[in-house]
């Protein structure tokens, strides 16, 4: 009877353990765990991901605890095709049980960048998520008003997708200056202007101004 390699992966570099954390099966990761030869953070070969990476962009909580129980286990790896980390992926993916447990382990970096200077509160900015973003501005690491690679704040990440409920939670922060300008002169204002975002228009301009049309 031949031995299987519990670490081989397929075409792609997805083992068995990245298979079943990416798919939630608790169980099975906990009987992988327990093999003595298992590699419990081995990326893929096509990104550079791992077991926990998977599982937290997945929103399994289950499986990120059980993973994070492990001393083996890197809570801040990157991918290789963008540098984000486990926490950055449960943000997009808006998983705030997940961001909770990573935060919790007191090891994560809430305000770390990925390759392109974008940060956890910059991702979640963007995609609208204000549960999220009330919860990484809890982080005192966090810096509300930091700009990506090309000048982008979380403020004009917000703005340019139109998402006011976020918006209005970065104006109640002094940190954040709603007036700065990306690498190309362009305001939170003007992102949002340009992208035709009423709402967020009416809430970035002066006091006193009129939005015609608006609500």
């Amino acid at each position: 009877m031949g031995y299987y390699d519990v670490n081989e992966g397929d075409s792609s570099g997805h083992t068995p353990l990245t298979l079943a954390a990416d798919n939630g099966h608790i169980e099975i990761v906990k009987i992988l765990l327990e093999l003595e030869e298992i590699d419990p953070d081995k990326p893929d070969d096509y990104r550079c991901l791992s077991p926990l990476t998977y599982a937290a962009g997945e929103g399994h909580e289950g499986v990120v605890e059980v993973l994070l129980g492990r001393e083996d286990v890197n809570p801040g790896s990157k991918s290789t095709d963008g540098g984000s980390t486990p926490l950055s992926f449960a943000v997009m993916g808006g998983h705030e049980g997940v961001v909770k447990i990573l935060l919790g382990r007191g090891v994560v970096n809430a305000d770390e960048p990925d390759d392109e200077g974008v940060t956890p509160l910059g991702d979640a900015a963007a995609m609208g998520h204000e549960g999220l973003v009330k919860i990484l501005l809890g982080r005192g690491e966090v810096n509300p008003d930091k700009p990506a690679n090309d000048g982008r704040t979380p403020l004009a990440a917000a703005a340019m997708g139109g998402c006011e409920g976020v918006v209005r939670i970065l104006l109640g922060r002094e940190e954040v200056n709603p007036n700065r300008p990306n690498n190309n002169g362009q305001t939170p204002l003007m992102l949002a202007a340009g992208n035709g975002h009423l709402g967020v228009v009416a809430l970035l301009q002066p006091p006193g101004a009129v939005t015609y049309g608006a609500i």
